[in-house]
């Protein structure tokens, strides 16, 4: 007679899961045991429980499909909170196994004990305890479907006890199936009528469009709209489309951001840009996403439609009038192009430090047309999203709604799990990378080819920014940073470090060429101002209380490496 762990691992192998991340525990005995006779089921053993999360989160966005990690009682379960909050935000499926302690220890303030159904619901759409084993074959079945359904973190609270105990129950398959979902008549009647009514329609597309590219160029077209997208959209919007104007947001282009001001129609398709300030002002706004719930969080919405993006395109395609005026496109997109050609002039050689844009840039015309990107949280999203080219095969993840440091190279464990043979990419920040350090030696031990590029500016260079917006002095944000390239080489990882522009063609295409996993250490320039869209009167007023804050504080020599450093995006 199998055990409840048994029975949970055949349950995962039969709906097509492939693999587990975690940390063994004496209260996952019974689970690690089961994997281990049945190597179906690939247990990925990483250094710390947040990484394991990190790499189920980075799974499942790639693949769609239902990702599982683990984390036995106590302090290993409670790591996996941040990871799993990614997945959650990210609207990504993904199974926790939360083992916890004996049963009838439960409430004695017993070693290690935590309340894991307290701790994760705010980061799940399902989470309950097993209590007992006749329980846990429908409550692994209702968690598995709740996360596939809802797009979510389902955790199962497992005391390590119940894992052990047999139980006659058969393997089930659990797995997704596509679906349609439409408005009503009505509503794609409303929207219509605004649509043909609007004079200068612009779009807004997030991630809510994938599988939806032709639809979406479509309607567009028939619009005459610009189409401005959003960091998760960026993948799904970019590839040869001639309505893009590029992103809004606070790393977006001035370009986004004035497609969004100017118009009088906004069409929001499967997005939740959560910055309010960027919304028109004064515009009929019509926003479909599948989840009702979502419309409106974000702005004045005039008519809702409650649908998959492709579907409600298809429904609204034949109600909309052709012949329209393409003048408001035919502005934004030159604008757009004026934009672009400011930025690619930021990402060139310098003879006297690296300019991040222009390792970003290399890497965006060396790597693979399929290589997947995983930049981490600060600077390196920044310049992900401004340089880095989608395609259409190519692929960028990221904690991009829940803004977590230390994401790129947990996720890329997951990635290259997933994907043995494609080109993963993680755009580590010296701080994130820092942070998950030990992530380095998963690579090795798992032998993972993950190329990670460590943006070495010695600081938390993106809370630099942040305080000098607002006008404070720059503190705390120093990192005495080691060469990077060196402690890659002593956990068997192959290490490159650059520091000069010059060398930096010839040592990314060497460090891209490379067979194995390896770590390219980039000293990049620390001053480097990644300028918002618009700078608002409160952002000018902090740059200036900063500079005069900054020279009080007897630091002006900063002062003089920030000129120095951006003059060429100002003038």
């Amino acid at each position: 007679m199998p055990t409840v762990a048994r029975n949970i691992v055949d349950t995962l192998v039969a709906s097509g899961v492939k693999r587990v991340y975690g940390i063994p525990g004496d209260s996952l005995n019974g689970f690690t045991d089961a994997l281990r006779v049945n190597p179906q089921l690939e247990w990925v053993h990483v250094r710390h429980e947040e990484a394991a999360s990190f790499a189920a989160s980075g799974e499942a966005a790639l693949t769609g499909e239902l990702a599982v990690c683990a984390g036995s009682c106590g302090p290993g379960n409670l790591h996996l909170i941040n990871g799993l909050f990614d997945a959650q935000r990210s609207r990504v499926p993904v199974l926790a196994i939360a083992a916890q302690i004996p049963s009838d220890e439960i409430g004695s303030n017993y070693f290690q004990e935590t309340h894991p159904t307290e701790l994760f619901r705010d980061c799940s759409v399902y989470v309950e305890n097993v209590s007992s084993a006749e329980q846990m074959p429908r409550l692994l079945r209702i968690a598995m479907r709740e996360a596939i359904e809802k797009r979510g973190v389902a955790v199962l609270v497992i005391p390590g006890d119940v894992g052990l105990a047999d139980i006659d129950a058969a393997a089930e398959e659990v797995r997704a199936y596509p679906s349609h979902m439409i408005p009503a008549d009505s509503q794609i009647e409303a929207a219509a009528k605004a649509l043909n009514k609007g004079k200068k329609t612009t779009i807004l597309a997030g991630a809510g469009t994938e599988g939806a590219y032709d639809e979406l160029l479509a309607i567009a077209e028939k619009l005459q709209a610009p189409i401005v997208h959003t960091m998760r959209g960026k993948e799904f919007v970019e590839p040869d489309n001639p309505y893009d104007v590029g992103m809004t947001g606070l790393l977006g282009f001035s370009s986004g951001y004035a497609a969004l001001k100017d118009c009088d129609t906004l069409l929001m398709l499967g997005t939740d840009l959560p910055y309010q300030q960027f919304y028109p002002e004064d515009a009929t706004v019509i926003q479909v996403d599948v989840r009702g719930s979502q419309i409106g969080r974000r702005t004045k919405v005039d008519i809702p439609l409650v649908g998959t993006v492709a579907d409600t395109v298809e429904a609204l395609l034949p109600k909309i009038k052709a012949n329209r005026s393409s003048t408001h496109l035919k502005s934004l997109t030159k604008h757009y192009q004026r934009t672009r050609k400011d930025l690619d002039e930021l990402a060139t050689p310098s003879k006297r430090t690296i300019h991040p844009q222009y390792l970003t840039r290399l890497l965006d015309e060396m790597a693979d047309d399929d290589a997947v990107f995983i930049p981490d949280v600060g600077s390196p999203v920044v310049w992900a999203a401004r340089y880095l080219t989608m395609n259409g095969k190519r692929r960028l993840i990221g904690s991009f709604s829940h803004g977590s440091m230390a994401n790129a190279l947990s996720q890329s464990v997951g990635v290259q799990s997933a994907f043995e043979d494609r080109q993963t990419i993680a755009l580590a920040g010296d701080g994130g990378l820092a942070m998950l350090l030990g992530e380095l030696i998963t690579l090795t031990q798992n032998k993972l080819p993950v190329k990670t590029v460590v943006y070495n500016n010695s600081s938390l260079n993106f809370v630099e920014l942040e305080m000098k917006a607002a006008g404070f002095v720059t503190f705390g944000t120093d990192l005495d940073n080691p060469d990077f390239s060196t402690i890659a080489e002593a956990v068997g990882i192959k290490g490159f470090r650059v520091e000069k522009s010059k060398d930096l063609p010839k040592v990314v295409k060497e460090f891209l060429a490379y067979p194995g996993p390896a770590v390219l250490d980039v000293v990049t320039e620390r001053q480097e101002l990644s300028m918002p869209p618009s700078i608002t009167v409160e952002q000018a007023k902090g740059f200036a209380l900063y500079a005069i804050r900054t020279v009080l504080s007897g630091k002006g020599d900063e002062l003089i490496d920030l000129a120095r450093t951006n003059i060429r995006q100002l003038f």
